[in-house]
């Protein structure tokens, strides 16, 4: 492995669309007491379940903590499931892994952003990410991939969605966030994600998800199905905070067109009917450090059926025991005929910060 110095748009390299061809995903195993509640004892249960899934399908990487390597051992026993040891700070492979870029030469690299726990210490969830920042390190050695080093620029894997045709969608809410990065203006931003990722277009929607504490990702609000068409969180109570940030988002969405000059085409995914919210007996199960954002009782979570995951030929999308479940599986079938929909229960997932795609990142083929 080799740790570059130049960028995607000098190099010919671009960034597929999530719908695109893959050699696997990327997972961590899950341990921090502050996100995963009762020693993430129900969190590996649905990690595993999702590894052993995503195994039938396309290759898994799984990084585990050293002292975790005999449970993770015997637990993902599976043929297309690779450990890598080594150490984190949590278990958000979509934020803290490498995105990936390929050539038309059959050729993969990764990109190391900049990772301060979603804000640093303007508002960042945890105090200690060290381990996190050097994930991308250690899958890309494991890979034989060379790695692009974008530090300092502070990016998430989670804050942008691309059509692998030249198009990017993100929020304002996180890519200008005081967190992030603080000395740039929004001209600048575009400049360096089109360097590193090789798009020409960047439709900047305002808001996320209502109460995202990653300060609104788009992967957990609005996603590509392929070139010109996009999912989007949506809700017709006029009641629901959500509901101006999705009516906001479509105005700017039927307006624009994507780098190849296509108007969007635009489904509608409902939120679950009933907000997620936090429990007494979940809010039992976690212990905090000092400087981590905690939780309470009562306090709404950022669900979405957005925040699925596309593998080769199947797509896992997360349940919240919603009225809405079945109707987002039909959407689902709609938008990905010719792929698998896989429901997962995933409240546990929800509970640590996050959902599906927010614990996985994919990894392209050649």
């Amino acid at each position: 492995m080799k740790i570059l110095k130049t960028d995607c748009l000098s190099d010919g390299f671009r960034m597929p669309g999530e719908f695109e061809k893959q050699d696997g995903c990327l997972m961590i195993y899950p341990w921090r007491p502050g996100s995963w509640n009762y020693n993430a004892k129900y969190a590996r249960d649905v990690f595993v379940e999702i590894a052993h899934i995503l195994g039938a399908y396309e290759d898994v990487y799984m990084i585990v903590r050293s002292e975790d390597m005999n449970e993770a051992v015997t637990r993902l026993n599976h043929p297309h499931i690779h450990i890598i040891e080594a150490s984190s700070n949590d278990a958000w492979a979509r934020d803290t892994g490498p995105t990936f870029v390929i050539n038309d030469k059959g050729e993969r690299r990764g990109i190391n952003w900049e990772f301060n726990a979603w804000g640093g210490s303007y508002d960042g969830l945890y105090s200690h990410w060290e381990n996190d920042q050097v994930i991308p390190n250690h899958l890309c050695e494991y890979l034989g991939d060379d790695l692009y080093e974008a530090r300092p620029f502070v990016l998430e894997g989670g804050s942008i969605h691309v059509d692998g045709e030249g198009t990017l969608i993100t929020t304002e809410e996180c890519l200008l966030s005081p967190g992030r990065n603080p000395t740039m203006t929004r001209d600048k931003i575009e400049e360096k994600l089109k360097q590193y990722l090789n798009v020409e277009k960047i439709i900047w929607l305002p808001y996320g998800i209502y109460n995202d504490e990653t300060n609104g990702h788009v992967d957990n609000f609005c996603c590509f199905v392929k070139p010109g068409e996009v999912l989007l969180a949506w809700t017709d109570d006029e009641e629901d905070p959500q509901y101006v940030r999705s009516h906001m988002a479509y105005e700017i969405l039927s307006s624009q067109k994507d780098a190849k000059g296509r108007p969007l085409k635009i489904h509608k995914l409902p939120i679950p009917h009933i907000p997620v919210c936090i429990t007494e007996e979940d809010l039992k199960g976690y212990v905090f450090e000092e400087g981590e954002d905690t939780r309470e009782v009562g306090e709404r979570l950022a669900a979405s059926y957005i925040n699925f995951y596309i593998g080769n030929h199947c797509v896992l999308l997360p349940q919240f025991g919603d009225e809405l479940d079945s109707l987002a599986v039909d959407i689902l079938k709609e938008c990905f005929p010719e792929r698998d929909i896989i429901p997962i229960d995933a409240r546990v997932i929800l509970t640590g910060g996050g959902n599906i795609h927010c614990i996985t990142q994919q990894i392209p083929a050649k």
